[in-house]
């Protein structure tokens, strides 16, 4: 007869306790995100999003507005987490900021 293996305690699966990030000062917090927002916006239209159709487009206006359409959905996608860019921006203008006084 075959030994079974002795039973494995279960792993503690609590999140280990971290101290909350320090308070984020709004306008550099607003500024990283205002960039991520624009890149964001660039690399949509990059990727063909909101482009016009050659067969039953929106015509002149949908080439016109699908700018502001990128737009919104790049600062949708920001506030939803965006890509972390934000984020290092933010560090960035931080230490910036710092250096300059």
């Amino acid at each position: 007869m075959i030994a079974s293996p002795p039973a494995l305690a279960a792993p503690d699966l609590q999140p280990p306790v971290t101290a909350p990030p320090p308070p984020r000062d709004p306008a550099l917090w607003k500024a990283a995100q205002d960039l991520e927002t624009a890149f964001l916006s660039e690399m949509l239209a990059a990727a063909g999003l909101g482009a016009a159709r050659e067969s039953f487009g929106g015509g002149i206006g949908e080439e016109q507005f699908g700018s502001f359409l990128r737009r919104e959905q790049a600062g949708e996608l920001v506030q939803g987490g965006g890509i972390g860019l934000a984020e290092s921006l933010y560090e960035a203008l931080k230490e910036t900021r710092t250096e300059d006084g």
